[in-house]
């Protein structure tokens, strides 16, 4: 599930996909831009986004990548210029990166999933990682490691 966050340097919200980390083992990470309409832009700074169930596809020919399964909620003002909720976007990235995006997704096993929605120099940003999904072995792994170390961090706490 998205989690909204509220980035102190500015009052732009950064919205995070932590069911991703938990899914899946990152390799490779990547900035790209997102071509929203008007009301998607107001909707997003608001925090009327769930970057949970999304995933990016990525094909060689032409170079594009497109993200789906996003949900960008309602933005109310907007009336009759209300964007669709669930619908294919557009990504914005080089295309050179793009067909080595695609390469690598051609693997068994290998999806692209967003990681982090957030706004920079007024433009929204989309951080989207290159992944391998995880057994159940290696999600219980890391939920012990993630436990371990909150339990060293207490005992520190309290030593000080």
């Amino acid at each position: 599930m998205a989690k909204k966050k509220i980035n102190p340097s500015s009052a732009e919200p950064v919205i995070e996909n932590r069911k991703a980390r938990h899914a899946y083992e990152i390799t490779e990470t990547l900035e790209v831009g997102i071509k929203l309409h008007g009301s998607e832009v107001k909707a997003v700074r608001s925090g009327l986004i769930s970057l949970g169930e999304g995933y990016v596809s990525a094909t060689e020919i032409p170079p594009t990548l497109t993200l789906h399964s996003v949900n960008i909620g309602e933005y109310q003002p907007a009336g009759a210029l209300m964007h669709a909720a669930v619908r294919q976007r557009t990504l914005l990235a080089h295309k050179r990166e793009i067909v080595k995006l695609a390469r690598q997704m051609q693997t068994k096993g290998v999806t692209i999933v967003p990681l982090k929605l957030y706004f920079k120099n007024g433009y929204a940003k989309l951080l989207i990682g290159l992944g391998t999904g995880k057994t159940s072995f290696d999600k219980r792994e890391s939920i012990k490691e993630r436990e371990h170390e909150r339990d060293i961090a207490r005992a520190m706490s309290r030593r000080a």
